[in-house]
């Protein structure tokens, strides 16, 4: 009877256990089951769809309400359950002006790295931490600029000419380079869900604007036809029709005689008619106020702001739309336009899920733990050793860690400034480049470093300790260039005499003189890092130097990606995206914006360093180059050196007539290749006979007859590129005479 009794307690205490654990169990899960309330009004339904759910949010509300969602600054309207939002947010390179996130390489030395699969991946990562961010923030009701997720990103200008301070901001001079990269990080900002944008990118400034920066809110940009249609309107037709980028923001500057977010032509006949775009446009900040206060092709802020809405410009950054109540009350708009506008911005709120209640959409479990992460920072890293570019090698890199000696000088190698561009996120974590050189060397190595120079302007102190001691090392590594505050935007390059632009392309003279003075004491290698956004012209240093590595600003993790290329770890495969002119003289005006004389495509002076050059510490061999019937070019790719190494392989054209009606030289394909020492690889491109396409004087794409040259390399096919060093390039002539 006690073994029964005992039996029986011992049932009992497991069946309480059990029922007590599984109780708590369902308690917990039940916890983590968030609860989804009905919905209030019907454009909250997700059963219904997004033009629906749109149009029967407009049809409530009330005039007023609909032109206050129509700036930058939407305030809330309570009664519909619409909260406040800000569109205006930034993601050039990394999440920026909004606290911690990534910070990659700015976008210039994105352009250099060739790489379209990496910039997706970028670009993912970039999206990945803008939802985690502001998921975060509206758990703390953090509304403000710059936490929302409608990013005026990317910049797809073409840099066309070496003194504008925003060039940085680019992908460079050519416009299929720019539009690959531009197409690839859209595709990534954006993600791929079939229903929901993870973040919108916005395709920008459009169209024919960079520079003069002083200028920007009252010039007019006259280009040809040719120009328009071959140089400036490529990209954003490409991130538009392939990438279904969600935004284009209009420049300030009139094109054609027609202020570009008031342009008909611009706006409605290409942009919208022509390309198919069904996403929203914005106005630049202050662009439509512009229109009246410097343009003088409108009297009134109702008429800019009718000008704009009729035009197509959904979203006025600014205030002027404040008065479109006013302006339809003077009959220069109707309601029904009101409407349209209207609709076409919400779209993308719709899109982005900002009306669907909070966990019923794909990225709204992203949180806090994604921003700036050890994985983020690899594809930072990945990315700045991909963009450095290497112009110049005596055979002294990569140096050996286990040097006995080392020196390093100059103002930019402890500068975190340096890093980062324009247009940032901030992280806790930024290596400079002297801290990349340091964590690199052995512990044995006596390694020292004096800034030696100030950036900008000659020492005050006249008293020079470093030049003496930097020369009686094993060698010396200089870090010089220029920063942000010499170049930027309008007002935030703060040591720039010319509002953002430079008047002079060179690098500062007291630091030319303080590199020639490092020499003048010593036969030991000496190696050049140069840190800037746009050419740095160093005919005076190039013969001297021993060494030279271009490292734009390379983001977070800038200092150990140099690191990783000076001292071997990657090899440099980095292409330049822009033309390095020798000086300013070999420059046409700045404010002529016709493509003559400009750009690897019509430049016909040497240059000092040519669009596509990159040198490595390997060489690569290019032969057996064909193309068939269907357009198919193969080549084969050799990589002859004794290191293995990524190679990015080129593919230009020249048209019957390159060099009086046609570019000299046409980028039209590229690849990034990975090649092992001794290997080779066959390579495919597949044209076709729309590729040799050229533009005639009205804008029209012809196919010229008569005899196309084709060019395959690893830079551009110039007599320049093999005398700094570069592969020679193999070509094949193709006749395409019309029958």
């Amino acid at each position: 009877m006690k073994k029964a009794n005992s039996s029986f307690t011992l049932i009992f205490i497991s069946i309480f256990l059990i029922s007590f654990f599984g109780c708590k169990e369902t308690e917990n899960q039940e916890k983590d089951i968030v609860e989804i309330p009905e919905p209030k009004f019907p454009w909250e339904n997700k059963s219904f769809s997004i033009d629906e759910r749109v149009d029967a949010l407009v049809k409530e509300m009330t005039l007023e309400e609909k032109c206050s969602q129509m700036l930058d600054v939407c305030p809330p309207i309570e009664r519909l359950g619409i909260p406040e939002y800000n569109w205006w947010n930034e993601a050039l390179h990394g999440v920026a002006r909004n606290g911690r996130a990534t910070v990659f390489p700015q976008a210039i030395g994105l352009g250099a790295t060739f790489d379209e699969d990496l910039i997706q991946r970028v670009g993912t990562v970039i999206s990945d931490e803008a939802r985690a961010k502001y998921n975060e923030a509206i758990k703390i009701g953090n509304r403000s600029r710059y936490a929302g997720l409608t990013f005026w990103s990317p910049n797809v200008n073409i840099f066309r000419d070496a003194r504008w301070g925003r060039g940085q901001e680019t992908y460079g001079e050519d416009p299929y380079l720019t539009s690959r990269i531009g197409v690839s990080f859209v595709k990534g900002l954006q993600g791929d869900d079939p229903n929901y944008i993870k973040a919108a990118a916005c395709a920008k400034h459009y169209a024919v604007h960079s520079g003069p920066e002083e200028l920007r809110h009252e010039f007019d940009a006259v280009v040809s036809q040719k120009d328009l249609y071959e140089t400036y309107l490529p990209a954003f037709k490409a991130l538009v029709q392939e990438a279904n980028v969600e935004g284009v923001m209009g420049a300030y500057n009139r094109t054609q005689g027609e202020p570009c977010c008031g342009s008909p032509y611009l706006l409605q006949d290409i942009l919208r008619d022509d390309w198919g775009f069904d996403g929203y446009i914005v106005s630049d900040c202050g662009a439509i106020s512009d229109f009246h206060r410097f343009h003088k092709v409108t009297n009134t802020p109702e008429e800019s702001a009718a000008l704009a809405l009729k035009a197509g410009t959904n979203i006025n950054c600014g205030n002027v739309f404040q008065v479109l109540k006013s302006a339809l009350n003077q009959g220069l708009i109707t309601e029904e336009l009101i409407n349209k506008r209207l609709k076409e911005n919400l779209l993308t709120r719709f899109k982005l899920g900002l009306f669907d209640p909070v966990g019923t959409g794909p990225y709204d479990s992203l949180d806090a733990a994604v921003v700036d992460s050890e994985a983020n920072r690899e594809v930072a890293r990945e990315a700045a050793q991909k963009s450095i570019v290497l112009l110049k090698n005596d055979n002294v890199l990569p140096l050996d860690k286990n040097i006995k000696t080392l020196y390093v000088v100059g103002p930019n190698a402890s500068n975190e400034e340096v890093l980062l561009g324009n247009y940032y996120g901030l992280t806790s974590n930024t290596q400079t480049i002297l801290d990349g050189i340091v964590g690199k060397v052995s512990p044995g190595t006596s390694i020292n470093y004096k800034s030696g120079v100030l950036p900008f302007r000659k020492n005050v102190n006249p008293i020079d300790w470093s030049t003496g001691e930097a020369g009686k090392s094993d060698a010396c590594i200089a870090v010089m260039g220029i920063s942000a505050l010499l170049e930027g935007e309008e007002g935030e390059a703060i040591a720039s005499s010319e509002k953002g632009d430079r008047t002079q392309i060179k690098l500062p003279q007291n630091q030319i003189d303080y590199i020639k003075k490092i020499k003048r004491q010593t036969d030991k290698p000496l190696i050049l890092v140069l840190t800037g956004g746009s050419p740095i012209a160093i005919p005076e240093l190039h013969d001297i130097v021993d060494a030279i590595l271009f490292v734009w600003y390379p983001g977070e993790e800038g200092g150990n990606a140099v690191a990783d290329v000076i001292f071997g770890d990657v090899p440099p495969s980095g292409k330049l995206p822009i033309t390095f002119p020798k000086s300013v003289d070999q420059l046409p005006p700045y404010e002529d914006y016709n493509m003559k004389g400009r750009t690897y495509k019509y430049m016909t002076e040497e240059p000092l360093y040519p669009f596509g050059f990159g040198l490595s510490y390997t060489s690569f061999e290019y032969k057996n180059l064909s193309i068939n019937n269907d357009y198919n070019v193969t080549v084969e790719v050799m990589n002859t050196g004794d290191l293995n190494s990524d190679e990015v392989v080129q593919l230009y054209i020249s048209s019957p007539l390159s060099g009086s009606e046609d570019p000299i030289f046409d980028l039209k394909s590229f690849r990034r290749i990975s090649l092992d020492s001794g290997k080779s690889e066959k390579l495919t491109f597949k044209l076709n006979k729309a590729t040799f396409n050229q533009f005639d004087e009205n804008g029209k794409e012809v196919l010229r007859s008569g005899e196309y040259t084709v060019y395959v390399g690893g830079s551009l096919p110039s007599q320049r590129s093999l005398e700094l060093g570069a592969s020679k390039t193999a070509s094949i002539k193709v006749d395409l005479s019309q029958s």
